[in-house]
């Protein structure tokens, strides 16, 4: 199958030409490895080549030695070579020499010096559907910070369609596969997180029963803001026993330590009101499908709760924000504060700029979502918070359109970086 370009690409290009290597992070199968190919000039295996360790003990430099810049594959298998490549970059003062690749975020105990000035770090995740070809990118959000309007002749998206994308999610493997097929796959990938790599990330055992309840309990919960102690109470009572909070803990660690899931932050801003903002993050997996797996639903399932499905297309939506914020130089969070007002996407650069996003599955909540986005700009204090770019409703299954008070209504087929 030939490469489908991914948006994290120029990125990689351009940081890589700016440092002695780049650090690529995200999930296991996400499109890692095949991205830094297309770019890299040789490559060690590290979790493959059987001679990796043999030379690990006697001469680890000889593992760096290949044409640049040189792919590492997997190299949190063996963390020393962190220092190793920080001192070859030292020695060669030359950029572009390596590219890192890695499922799993190395344990916070293992002593390794900052890479500062020699690393420069990318954040990969699974596809979006601008590069699968799903969204026509018609309206980027780099033009949404322009303040561009959503007029554009796109058709309304089916429901179905939408319910059956969430289900076979963003995989690079999956693409071409129908829906029985990935979710035989994406129910797989649960089931070898739950029984190996949730106990290889750190070399503890965890039990795949609590792993799998545990899945389950965030699936429920996607795209909300969930305690602690609700997520306890949840997996004790399928398990007839209370699971402990340090053990919730140590499963989450190990959770976001291979880029499963991935945190979305509460919007830290300025308003005029006496509410206070709300702290805690939402939780979101590292792609849709993996709550659809983890809770063993289906398409008729999701079409017959389809408050629930709003809850997975707006943990779809973040997604995609995610990347294409990644491309315009911002961070995606949220917003909502002790009054009750929320909105479910902030998209903030990094030099104040930002758009202001409600998610909408149908069309019937439109009006609703335009008030929350008023309402919030009204709130603000504006004196030390800039006025947004603009705000957007983000639907599923209508069009794209600019409202008569200015509010971009954009359908998930129509938006891009």
């Amino acid at each position: 199958m030939a490469y489908i370009k991914r948006i994290t690409d120029s990125e990689l290009t351009r940081k890589l030409n700016s440092s002695g290597a780049v650090l690529v992070r995200g999930a296991k199968a996400c499109g890692k490895t095949e991205s830094a190919k297309q770019i890299a000039c040789s490559i060690l295996r590290v979790d493959r080549d059987e001679q990796v360790p043999a030379l690990m003990a006697t001469s680890p430099k000889r593992l760096l030695i290949g044409e640049t810049p040189r792919l590492i594959d997997e190299w949190q298998v063996q963390p020393k070579l962190w220092d190793y490549i920080r001192h070859e970059i030292d020695d060669r003062q030359q950029t572009a020499q390596f590219i890192l690749t890695g499922s799993a975020n190395p344990e916070e105990n293992i002593k390794m010096h900052s890479g500062a000035g020699r690393f420069t770090i990318l954040d990969m995740r699974t596809m979006t559907w601008l590069e699968l070809g799903f969204s026509s990118g018609k309206i980027s959000m780099k033009s949404l910070f322009e303040g561009a309007g959503a007029d554009v002749d796109d058709k309304p998206t089916d429901l179905e369609f939408i319910i059956e994308k969430i289900i076979i999610g963003g995989f690079p493997a999956l693409i071409g596969k129908n829906m029985t097929q990935a979710m035989d796959l994406n129910r797989a990938y649960i089931e070898l997180l739950t029984e190996v790599d949730m106990s290889r990330v750190s070399d503890i055992k965890r039990d795949p029963v609590k792993v799998r309840n545990l899945l389950r309990s965030l699936a429920r919960n996607t795209a909300t803001i969930v305690e602690i102690s609700t997520i306890v109470a949840d997996v004790g009572e399928k398990e007839n026993s209370i699971l402990s909070r340090p053990t919730i803990y140590d499963y989450l660690d190990a959770l976001d330590r291979l880029m499963i899931t991935e945190e979305q932050p509460a919007w830290n801003t300025h308003i005029r009101s006496t509410a206070s903002l709300r702290k805690a993050p939402k939780r979101h997996f590292n792609d849709v499908s993996i709550s659809v797996a983890a809770i063993g639903a289906d398409k008729d399932s999701l079409l017959a709760d389809l408050n629930f499905t709003g809850f997975l297309f707006e943990s779809l939506v973040v997604h995609e924000l995610r990347v294409y914020a990644q491309a315009n130089d911002a961070k995606v969070y949220y917003y909502r504060d002790s009054g009750g007002l929320e909105v479910d996407a902030i998209v903030q650069k990094y030099n104040g700029d930002w758009l202001a996003f409600e998610i909408k599955l149908g069309t019937g909540q439109i009006e609703e979502a335009a008030t929350n986005l008023k309402k919030l700009v009204s709130v603000l204090n504006t004196e030390k918070v800039k006025q947004p770019k603009s705000l957007n409703i983000i639907i599923g299954t209508g069009i794209s359109y600019t409202r008569t008070d200015g509010i971009n209504v954009i359908s998930i087929a129509s938006l891009g970086a």
